[in-house]
């Protein structure tokens, strides 16, 4: 019974991470098949893809409790898609939104950040691309280290939308995105410099 009862609860857990925060920006805005739907659309997926990817960074922390729970592996699969989709469509949207002029973003945004989120795009895309071709020893081999990258891009991301998401200037979203952006920072120095520390000098 108590194994049910976590076991729903870690899934119950894991979508209001998601959905809290997207219902947040959802109610604030108001909707029309006009030249505001794609502005409207396009950080919704920002904010999916940075709560989905909280989930993995956090879950690291978990993995041998969560693995009596859950079915670990599965979850990491389909998040993982799911987080590519959103990390793919969030800056198609955007720059549909501007007809594809890059010139018209920067203008629009502080450029700093917009260069930010690039750059933590690319980062983010490695553990993707390492995925796709971890049947090659290169990749195998240098998996953690794609892991790593892979989480500084998230880091960077974080800056990346607490500075450009216009719902996370002010209010309780701002404050849940810095609380996410803490426990990530806390768990990625735990998971891939704490926990591998005390494994190399305990074993």
């Amino acid at each position: 019974m108590n194994n049910k009862l976590t076991h729903y609860g870690i899934i119950v857990f894991g979508y209001l991470a998601v959905l809290y925060p997207l219902w947040m920006r959802i109610q604030t805005l108001q909707w029309a098949s006009d030249a505001t739907l794609l502005p409207n659309v396009f950080p919704l997926f920002g904010i999916g893809a940075f709560a989905l990817l909280w989930l993995h960074v956090i879950s690291g922390v978990f993995e041998p409790w969560l693995r009596k729970h859950i079915n670990f592996d599965a979850f990491v699969h389909r998040s993982s898609v799911l987080i590519l989709i959103c990390i793919i469509l969030h800056p198609v949207l955007l720059l549909a939104t501007f007809d594809f002029n890059i010139k018209s973003i920067a203008l629009a945004y502080n450029i700093t950040y917009i260069r930010l989120g690039a750059i933590g795009w690319m980062l983010l895309i490695t553990y993707d691309i390492g995925k796709a071709l971890k049947k090659y020893h290169f990749f195998t081999k240098h998996w953690n280290k794609i892991l790593i990258i892979s989480n500084i891009g998230f880091l960077l991301t974080f800056f990346h939308s607490l500075h450009l998401g216009t719902d996370l200037q002010a209010g309780p979203l701002k404050i849940l995105w810095i609380f996410y952006g803490i426990t990530a920072t806390l768990a990625i120095v735990y998971t891939y410099g704490i926990k591998k520390w005390l494994h190399w000098h305990y074993h």
